[in-house]
C-alpha cells in the first residue's frame, strides 16, 4: 500500500488503543446513565444538576493536578498515574462500593428531608442520596475527556505528522467504532442476562460485575499497549521528527493561573475552545428532554439498559459508515469542510426533534396510523438525532480538532489540551444544563421552555460555524509554518 512498516508499527497499536478506550467509554456511558436516571429517587431531572454541580468542580480540580503534574512528571508517568485510578475506582464499584450502597447511601435522610423541603431541591437530593451512582457517573463522564481526548490524543498528536493524521486518524474510528458496536452488544446481553436471572438474585450486581471487569481488563491492555509504543515508537518519531519537539523542553514551570492566561491570549486556542463548548452546549439542549422521554417510555432499568445497547449498536454502525466517507471527504473539500459538517447536523437533527416534541398533539393522528405513539415516535427521533450527531462529531469533528492541536508547540499543545478537554468539555455541558435549570424556572417546565431551547440551539451552532471558519484559516497558516520549519 506504499506505507512505510515504521508507520503500520506506529499506527495500529495506536488505533487498537483506541478501540479499548472506546469499548469502555461506551459501556461506562450506558450504565452510568442508566444508575442515575433508574436510581431511588431519581430521574432525568438529576442530569443537569450532576453535570453543573459535580462533574465541572471535578473537572476543574483534573485539570488543576494534570497542569501541575505535566510540570513535575514524564509524559509517561503522566499518562499511567491518570489511568490506573481510573481502573481501579471502576473495578471498586462493582465489587465494593455497588454491594454496599444501602449502608453508604442515606436514604433516610434523603427522605426526610425531601419532604420537609419539597421537590424543588429533589435533584440536589438525589445527588447526596444515591452518591455512589453520582460518582460513578461522574467518573465515566472524565474517561471520556481524560483518557481519550487528553491521554490518547494527546499521545498520538504528539507522535503523528499532519500528513499521516490526515490519512489515519479518521481510520481510528473504524476500529473504536467496531468496538462500539460489540459493546452495545454486551450491554445488551447483560440486560438480557439480568432479565432472566431467578428472584431475589440482584441482577445489576451480576451485571455490573461483568461489565467492570471487562473495563478493567481493557484498561490493562490500554496501558500495555501505552508501554509498548513508548519502547518501540516514540524515539523513532522523535527522530523523523525533530522540530516536534516531542521531548518536553526543560523550562520553569507555569502556575496554574499563568497557564490559563498563556492560553487564552490565543485567538486559535480560543477558537478551539468554542467549538467543544458549542457542541457540548448543542448536544445537551437535546439530550437531557430525550432521557427523559426514555425513561416514560421505559421504567424499568433492563428494558432502559437494553435500549442504550442498541442505542449504542447503532450508533456505531453509522459512524462506521461516517469514518469510512470522512476520509474522502478530507481528501477532497478538506479540514474546513469537515469541520462544518457537526454542527450543520446538529442543526437539522435538533430542529426536527424540538418540531415533533412542540408539535406531539396535531401529529397524533398521523402517528398513530404509523403505530406509534407521540412518547414513542419523540424517543426513536430523539435517538436518531443523537446517533447522527455523535456519529458526525466521532468521525468529523473529533478528528477536526486533534489535527488542529499538531502545529502547536510542544507547551501549548499539553496545556491546552487540558484546558480545552477536560473543562471546556464538561463547561459546554453544564452549560446546556445551566440554561435548561434557567429555563426550567422562569417557564415553570422543560416542556414551556421548549421554544426557547430550540432558539438558543440557533444562536449556539451560529457561533460554532463562525468559530470553525476562523479557525480554518490559523490552522492552514500554522500548517504552513510547521512545513517551512521541516525544510
Amino acid at each position: 500500500m506504499g506505507i512505510p512498516t515504521s508507520t503500520w508499527q506506529k499506527i495500529v497499536p495506536l488505533g487498537l488503543m483506541f478501540f479499548c478506550i472506546l469499548f469502555n467509554y461506551t459501556i461506562l456511558r450506558d450504565t452510568k446513565d442508566v444508575l442515575v436516571v433508574t436510581a431511588p429517587g431519581s430521574g432525568a431531572e438529576i442530569i443537569p444538576f450532576l453535570k453543573t454541580w459535580v462533574n465541572l468542580p471535578m473537572a476543574v480540580g483534573f485539570t488543576i493536578l494534570y497542569t501541575k503534574l505535566s510540570n513535575v512528571l514524564s509524559s509517561e508517568a503522566l499518562f499511567y498515574a491518570c489511568i490506573f485510578p481510573f481502573i481501579l475506582f471502576f473495578g471498586a464499584f462493582a465489587f465494593f462500593l455497588y454491594p454496599m450502597r444501602d449502608a453508604l447511601h442515606p436514604t433516610a435522610w434523603a427522605t426526610s428531608m425531601l419532604e420537609a423541603t419539597g421537590p424543588r431541591f429533589a435533584g440536589p437530593l438525589a445527588i447526596i442520596r444515591n452518591w455512589t451512582f453520582c460518582l460513578f457517573y461522574v467518573m465515566a463522564e472524565l474517561w471520556g475527556s481524560v483518557v481519550v481526548s487528553v491521554l490518547f490524543w494527546g499521545f498520538a498528536n504528539q507522535i503523528t505528522s499532519v500528513d499521516e493524521a490526515k490519512q489515519f486518524y479518521p481510520l481510528f474510528g473504524l476500529g473504536a467504532n467496531v468496538a462500539l458496536v460489540f459493546s452495545g452488544r454486551a450491554v445488551k446481553l447483560f440486560s438480557q442476562i439480568r432479565a432472566n436471572l431467578p428472584p431475589g438474585v440482584d441482577g445489576w450486581g451480576v451485571s455490573l460485575k461483568g461489565m467492570m471487569g471487562m473495563v478493567v481488563v481493557f484498561g490493562l491492555a490500554i496501558a500495555a499497549l501505552f508501554y509498548y509504543l513508548n519502547r518501540a515508537v516514540v524515539d523513532k518519531a522523535a527522530a523523523a521528527l525533530p522540530q516536534r519537539a516531542l521531548k518536553k523542553k526543560k523550562k520553569e514551570p507555569m502556575s496554574v493561573g499563568e497557564s490559563f492566561a498563556f492560553l487564552a491570549r490565543q485567538a486559535y486556542i480560543r477558537d478551539l475552545a468554542f467549538l467543544v463548548v458549542a457542541y457540548g452546549i448543542s448536544i445537551n439542549l437535546v439530550e437531557v428532554t430525550w432521557k427523559s422521554k426514555i425513561k416514560q417510555q421505559f421504567p424499568n432499568p433492563n428494558e432502559y439498559s437494553a435500549f442504550m445497547g442498541d442505542f449504542s449498536t447503532a450508533t456505531g454502525v453509522v459512524t462506521f459508515t461516517m469514518m469510512i466517507v470522512s476520509r474522502w471527504i478530507f481528501r477532497i473539500w478538506g479540514w474546513g469542510a469537515a469541520a462544518l459538517i457537526t454542527p450543520t447536523v446538529l442543526l437539522i437533527t435538533g430542529v426536527v426533534f424540538f418540531a415533533l416534541v412542540l408539535f406531539s398533539v396535531p401529529l397524533t393522528p398521523a402517528l398513530a396510523s404509523l403505530g406509534l405513539t407521540p412518547l414513542y415516535a419523540a424517543v426513536l427521533v430523539g435517538a436518531a438525532q443523537n446517533i447522527f450527531s455523535k456519529s458526525s462529531k466521532y468521525s468529523l469533528f473529533d478528528p477536526c480538532k486533534e489535527m488542529a492541536y499538531i502545529p502547536l508547540d510542544s507547551e501549548t499543545k499539553t496545556k491546552g489540551k487540558a484546558a480545552i478537554d477536560v473543562i471546556c468539555n464538561p463547561l459546554g455541558k453544564s452549560g446546556g444544563a445551566l440554561i435548561q435549570q434557567f429555563m426550567i424556572i422562569g417557564f415553570g417546565s422543560l416542556a414551556a421552555s421548549t421554544p426557547y431551547l430550540g432558539i438558543i440551539l440557533l444562536v449556539i451552532v451560529g457561533g460554532w460555524i463562525v468559530a470553525a471558519k476562523d479557525l480554518d484559516w490559523r490552522f492552514a497558516e500554522k500548517e504552513e509554518e510547521m512545513e517551512a520549519a521541516r525544510r
